[in-house]
């Protein structure tokens, strides 16, 4: 039943009656769900516009930096270097061991803290002019334009028949994605094996199955998510744009459409008066759906889809330049500014991951400038606790593993403390190689009347002897008596 249809309320039961009221629907969503369903092709409008400029420079600056840094050297070795096999991450002069599990804790931590802080106070601009996917699908666009057409030429393209242009084009696209994916593969993957020694492998097929295996998964992954899949990722793969909401509220920043200026919406001549004809702003042109990567229309309020890279923003705003009206019916803006409302940039959320952030800095620079870069396990002979050997004194056998997580070669001097007068056999002075494990085995004699009982606590001292730094670590073991 309608609501103009709706009989009039008895006395008896108009209580219990909900009021009905009718809601004015923005825009055909229908026609709009028609025209853009999952699952198509979306073919994305080039697009200028100060955003555009914006996002196509991050991109370039953030691939250049992509591409350089597995290539850069430092004291000779590779700067950049996440060698999983020897399970050490080498950053310029710092290198990361299992043992530094915590700086990598502290480090991932304050990257999702800083996620957590900038999404709050810009919404997704993480995924608009940052994200890999982003940037490689934009890229992935411009060999597109660059080989197939503008947006209404591929689109065209791909109604006709095959046809031998048509192949060319098609295989000459495909080529290129094809060829990138590898080279980013590559690329990629002198990130966790040494780069120029990869690249030789590589282009001389010397290259191992496991590297070919990675290499080749790499490059259809590549392939398929910026090739093919693009928006697809974004919207139903990546977790961000699910959990986003959860940091978002009526003061973040995001890429927004003003109703009330713009509506209602609908064609008019330039030097129509609009107002007089009962209409808004916006003149239905559905540019900002033609250039959204994602697709969708952002009249139709905030959506999760929106990836905030702003061509929505350049599009719209060209429009109203050349329509002689005031720029701004598509920006960032929030959802208080919207409704006429004081704007809060400074407010509780904010703070506080700000504080947390400040927090979580604190704790990455005291475990930088803390750690020392030598590690010593101690490993006791378990076969025969305590020997007595020919001089009649008490003997204890241990095997010291020191690595040295320092990028240069050190000298260190070992020593025991904890009994009186120990004998120490075996070498007391080594020089470890850098990012090395040193393996010695040494033995501990006491005499038996230095000792109080049938176990004392002893401990080792590893002290560095070359270089001005000065390093050292002390390990705690036991010495065990003979019953």
């Amino acid at each position: 039943m309608r609501a103009d249809d709706k009989p009039a309320p008895s006395s008896k039961d108009s209580s219990q009656r909900i009021p009905i009221k009718n809601v004015k629907i923005h825009g055909d969503r229908k026609k709009d769900r028609e025209r853009y369903k999952p699952g198509d092709q979306i073919y994305v409008r080039r697009n200028q516009g100060f955003f555009q400029r914006l996002r196509q420079r991050m991109n370039m600056v953030y691939f250049a930096i992509f591409l350089v840094l597995p290539w850069l050297q430092f004291n000779g070795h590779q700067a950049v270097l996440f060698d999983i096999a020897e399970q050490r991450f080498t950053l310029w002069s710092l290198t990361l061991w299992p043992q530094d599990l915590t700086l990598l804790a502290w480090i991932f931590i304050l990257s999702a803290f800083l996620l957590f802080f900038v999404t709050t106070f810009m919404g997704r601009v993480w995924c608009g002019y940052m994200c890999p996917q982003t940037v490689w699908t934009f890229i992935f666009i411009w060999f597109e334009e660059r080989i197939e057409g503008t947006a209404n030429q591929r689109r065209k393209l791909d109604k006709q028949p095959m046809s031998a242009n048509k192949f060319i084009r098609k295989f000459l696209k495909h080529s290129a994605w094809l060829i990138f994916s590898l080279f980013t593969a590559m690329t990629f993957a002198g990130y966790f094996a040494p780069m120029q020694e990869l690249f030789v492998n590589v282009f001389t097929f010397n290259t191992s199955a496991t590297m070919a295996a990675i290499l080749a998964f790499f490059t259809f992954a590549t392939y398929g998510n910026a090739g093919w899949m693009r928006e697809t990722v974004c919207m139903h793969m990546c977790p961000y744009a699910r959990f986003q909401s959860a940091m978002f509220d009526k003061d973040t920043l995001t890429v927004a459409y003003d109703k009330e200026r713009g509506e209602s919406r609908g064609a008019r001549g330039r030097k129509q008066d609009h107002k007089a004809m009962g209409l808004g702003d916006c003149i239905d042109c559905n540019l900002c759906v033609e250039v959204c990567p994602t697709g969708i229309d952002i009249r139709n309020g905030l959506q999760y889809e929106c990836i905030n890279c702003g061509s929505c923003v350049d599009a719209c705003s060209g429009v109203m330049e050349k329509m002689n009206y005031p720029q701004g019916l598509i920006r960032y803006t929030t959802e208080h500014e919207l409704a006429g409302k004081k704007v809060h940039l400074v407010r509780s959320k904010l703070i506080g991951y700000a504080v947390v952030l400040l927090i979580m800095c604190t704790m990455v620079v005291l475990e930088v400038v803390n750690r020392v870069p030598l590690t010593l396990d101690i490993i006791r002979d378990r076969t025969e606790l305590a020997k007595e050997n020919f001089n009649g004194e008490i003997e204890n056998v241990y095997t010291l593993k020191i690595l040295n997580m320092s990028q240069t070669d050190n000298t260190y001097r070992l020593s025991v403390k904890g009994i009186e007068n120990t004998q120490w056999h075996g070498k007391q002075e080594v020089m470890v190689e850098a990012a090395t494990v040193y393996t010695l085995p040494i033995s501990i004699s006491v005499d038996p009347y230095e000792l109080k009982g049938y176990m004392t606590d002893i401990h080792f001292v590893v002290e560095q002897i070359s270089g001005d730094e000065e390093v050292k670590v002390e390990q705690e073991s036991r010495f065990f008596n003979k019953r």
